[in-house]
């Protein structure tokens, strides 16, 4: 059974940075692409970054790239977001993903396995 466990979110003022983790288990990590989603109230789900099973691939939403960087860690089986220059739009629940593609894809029905999502709130 595959699970998705995140961690590293919070408040924090803007222009602060946080480092979400994403520890993954059930089956072999290195094998499937892993994506950051996220959900603002009132919104849809959105991408926001993607990294594929090799991590030589990555993928980032135009409203986060450059600030946001995804990266993954076969050894600890997590994958990471590190963000930086955080702004107010960018609260919202930060959920973690999986499917059965070793690439990237932006679109949240193509992952089966979902975490359980870690709040992030960036304050003015």
């Amino acid at each position: 059974q595959v699970q998705l466990v995140e961690s590293g979110g919070g408040l924090v003022q803007a222009g602060g940075s946080l480092r979400l983790s994403c520890a993954a288990s059930g089956r072999t990590f290195s094998t499937y692409a892993m994506c950051w989603f996220r959900q603002a109230p009132g919104k849809a789900r959105e991408f926001v970054s993607g990294i594929s099973a090799s991590g030589s691939s990555t993928m980032y939403a135009e409203s986060v790239k450059g600030r946001f960087a995804i990266s993954r860690d076969g050894a600890k089986n997590t994958v990471y977001l590190q963000m930086n220059s955080l702004k107010p739009e960018d609260t919202a629940v930060y959920y973690c993903a999986t499917g059965v593609s070793v690439f990237i894809r932006n679109s949240s029905s193509q992952y089966s396995y979902w975490g359980q999502g870690t709040q992030v709130t960036v304050s003015t």
